[in-house]
């Protein structure tokens, strides 16, 4: 039995330029950090039957892997040619729907379990890319690639994306205390509303590909936009200006909007015109595409006011803080494996 853990993400600056429809055009930029809430993935090779076994919010039991509903599961097994007698099952920490890369983060811990299992060990960008290839090239999900990189190194990690869709990554290294600093401000608040982030993508989707579109120059432009600001702001972390973040999400909020009608709620606009307002928050934005899940707002000061209204409102604040490591193998049990707690990484597969 082989578990792994894999961190959730929240972008903080660049946010769907990984999108294939907009970085195969002008290239991407992604900022984003690895929270220290997880998904668990645990697969074993049952010692009698022949059957494939899959627990997550449902259960699936089938004689072949072919029968599978789970499309990231069923892919995942076929990849690494897994047919029959097999178990998977996954618990996290968050629920699905919320913008933080649930399901890059299960493909990408079941991806880290698999290889694990096999005793193949892979370099984390070689994971990522695995992830990637059965997302956007095997189903064809109208995502980008920030989640699967994210998932699979975590940290404050920096993504630059070509057109050609290479991706270079860089991991921040910041001070415990611009961490501890960083964190106390950026609130994360869950409004209890779920959306597929892959019907809120598919406005950005459209209009970046149809160049006649009388939306895709509003689209672009915005994209734009967001990208320079995603620059802007990892230079504001990079020197410890966190105010200068958090008005700069404002920005990137007001940018994010422009992409589609259903970024945002109505109840969550009014909200977040009133805590700008009463309560010392210079920005925010709903993490992820767009549509619910987390609101996340900067607040320097009378943090306590912020939280208590929030609170009132039906939006309980998520404490968390950030997570400097990606996807891990946290237990490995039977088939003459000890157990252990590891990082999949360069040093360690060399």
């Amino acid at each position: 039995m082989i578990v792994t853990r894999t961190p959730f993400r929240v972008t903080l600056g660049g946010g769907g330029t990984d999108l294939p429809s907009y970085y195969s055009q002008h290239g991407g930029f992604i900022f984003a950090m690895g929270l220290d809430k997880y998904m668990y993935v645990t697969v074993n090779r049952p010692m009698v039957g022949h059957q494939i076994r899959l627990h997550y919010s449902n259960s699936e039991v089938v004689d072949h892997v072919d029968d599978l509903r789970h499309e990231l599961a069923r892919e995942a097994l076929k990849a690494h040619g897994i047919h029959d007698t097999f178990e998977v099952a996954s618990i996290a920490d968050l629920p699905a729907g919320t913008g933080l890369g649930s399901s890059s983060c299960y493909l990408v811990g079941l991806l880290n379990a698999l290889h694990h299992d096999r005793r193949d060990y892979v370099p984390l960008q070689a994971l990522a890319e695995e992830a990637c290839h059965i997302e956007l090239n095997v189903l064809r999900e109208g995502i980008g690639k920030q989640d699967q990189y994210m998932a699979a190194y975590g940290g404050l990690t920096v993504l630059e994306i070509s057109p050609e869709g290479d991706v270079r990554v860089r991991q921040l290294t910041p001070s415990s205390g611009d961490i501890a600093d960083l964190v106390a401000s950026t609130h994360i608040y869950y409004t209890g509303a779920l959306r597929n982030a892959k019907e809120v993508l598919v406005d950005q989707n459209v209009a970046m590909q149809q160049k006649e579109s009388v939306n895709h120059q509003r689209v672009a432009d915005s994209l734009h936009r967001i990208k320079d600001l995603g620059y802007r702001i990892l230079e504001a972390i990079e020197c410890s200006n966190f105010d200068k973040w958090g008005q700069m999400l404002d920005e990137h909020w007001q940018n994010k909007k422009q992409l589609s009608n259903k970024i945002s709620l109505t109840k969550v606009d009014a909200i977040y015109d009133e805590v700008r307002a009463r309560h010392n928050v210079l920005g925010g934005k709903i993490i992820g595409a767009g549509g619910g899940g987390f609101l996340m707002l900067y607040c320097a000061k009378n943090h306590t006011k912020l939280e208590q209204f929030m609170f009132e409102q039906g939006m309980p604040r998520m404490h968390y803080t950030v997570e400097a490591e990606g996807t891990k193998v946290v237990a490995q049990m039977g088939h003459g494996f000890r157990s252990v707690t590891r990082s999949l990484g360069n040093k360690e597969n060399s």
